[in-house]
């Protein structure tokens, strides 16, 4: 007879799915940060997964093609500024390119908040949640990330965001 489990074996769902976009993101083309994103169906399973990353065969930003990677900071080009010079499909729009639509019924999770725009390709997509990494964690790199802890996540109802301009 098996002696009573006294702590917790198995993460909750959210966390589960945040700890695969942390593996996802691992894949990433981008020289500035990790991104990974998760789409899951309403049954829990996993329909579609993306990470930063150019066209197939085209060069990369690893490769040192993308102008955004090759920047820093003193050349005016900050985190989370306009990505006009970046060559890479974010990571919630490839695992929306990739993944089966058909199953886009339960949510994504990425590593950091989405873009305004990612945010728009979620909602026109049709997903009903979007789940993201909140606060500092989202902003570092995730090799630093503590997977043991419970996460700090924001969940978003798509049916009801709406973009603020600017």
């Amino acid at each position: 007879m098996r002696p009573p489990v006294t702590h917790r074996l198995r993460p909750e769902w959210h966390e589960y799915f945040l700890g695969i976009a942390v593996a996802v993101a691992a894949r990433t083309d981008c020289r500035r940060t990790r991104v990974g994103a998760v789409i899951v169906d309403v049954d829990n399973h996993i329909v579609g997964t993306g990470y930063p990353g150019t066209a197939p065969g085209r060069p990369g930003c690893l490769d040192g093609a993308c102008p955004r990677g090759l920047a820093d900071a003193s050349a005016g080009i900050l985190p989370l500024s306009a990505y006009d010079n970046c060559i890479s499909t974010h990571a919630e729009a490839n695992a929306l390119l990739h993944g089966d639509r058909s199953r886009f019924t339960g949510a994504i999770y990425v590593t950091r908040e989405p873009c305004r725009w990612c945010f728009t390709l979620i909602r026109a997509a049709g997903l009903p949640t979007a789940v993201y990494l909140s606060g500092e964690r989202s902003r570092t790199a995730p090799e630093e990330w503590v997977l043991e802890s419970v996460p700090a996540y924001t969940m978003v109802d798509m049916h009801s965001w709406e973009p603020v301009n600017g």
